[in-house]
């Protein structure tokens, strides 16, 4: 088993979360005393294995430069694109420019600005679990709830079986080249790329799945706010 080496995190922030039909994008929403951004940075931002971190935010972003950020590791800029998977894009060519003299192709977590409860114990699980995978992979949570396929009027056309069906989750943990390369051949070829697992998918690769806590939600409806304040309150309790 190879010892396990520091990784970098990406954070694709420069989405607009137009669902939220708020006065800001959803990133930068107060949540818990800080905003959703912050939350989410900070679950990383003093992990002994992050070696730094790289966040593509749009470039007439304003709400950026007010924040005040507190991290052990180094915390790297770069211009967000249009859509997420550009933005991962933008940040991985930045760090194969950073790491292209080093002798270890580098391991990257990619994590959704908006998962500001993805617990501490779910990250360690999914480095311990993937270093020395050949592929790398994501966390997931097996699908529980009953699965329609919709017709186009809006009907149901049939029910899939959920078995082996899973949610997919952030962090998603590549190595640097690969996911690049692969992501790249697939904006190229004009693939849809909804997360990075798709494009391994699309390389002819097969990710891991690492069972992760399913109160790692994603923020995206006005309602999800409740229920990510619930969590981190629930955690602080705890303490």
């Amino acid at each position: 088993m190879t010892e396990m080496q520091p990784v970098w995190v990406v954070i694709p922030a420069a989405g607009v979360g137009a669902r939220m039909q708020a006065d800001r994008p959803k990133q930068y929403l107060h949540l818990a005393g800080r905003t959703v951004l912050e939350h989410s940075l900070g679950c990383f931002a003093h992990h002994p294995m992050v070696r730094g971190m790289v966040l593509a935010v749009s470039m007439d972003d304003a709400y950026w430069p007010e924040l005040e950020l507190h991290s052990s590791v180094p915390l790297h800029c770069v211009p967000g694109g249009e859509t997420r998977a550009q933005s991962v894009h933008n940040a991985l060519h930045f760090l194969d420019a950073l790491t292209q003299l080093e002798a270890v192709d580098p391991w990257v977590l990619v994590h959704d600005a908006a998962r500001p409860c993805v617990r501490r114990e779910d990250i360690d699980l999914l480095l311990t679990s993937l270093h020395d995978d050949p592929v790398g992979g994501l966390l997931a949570v097996p699908v529980c709830d009953t699965m329609k396929r919709a017709n186009d009027d809006g009907r149901v056309a049939h029910t899939e079986p959920r078995a082996g069906l899973w949610h997919a989750l952030t962090p998603q943990m590549f190595r640097l080249n690969l996911l690049h390369s692969s992501l790249q051949h697939a904006l190229e070829q004009g693939v849809l790329v909804t997360d990075e697992s798709s494009a391994i998918e699309w390389a002819g690769y097969l990710p891991r799945l690492i069972e992760g806590n399913a109160d790692n939600i994603k923020i995206t409806r006005p309602e999800d706010l409740a229920l990510a304040e619930f969590y981190l309150q629930q955690r602080e309790a705890a303490l």
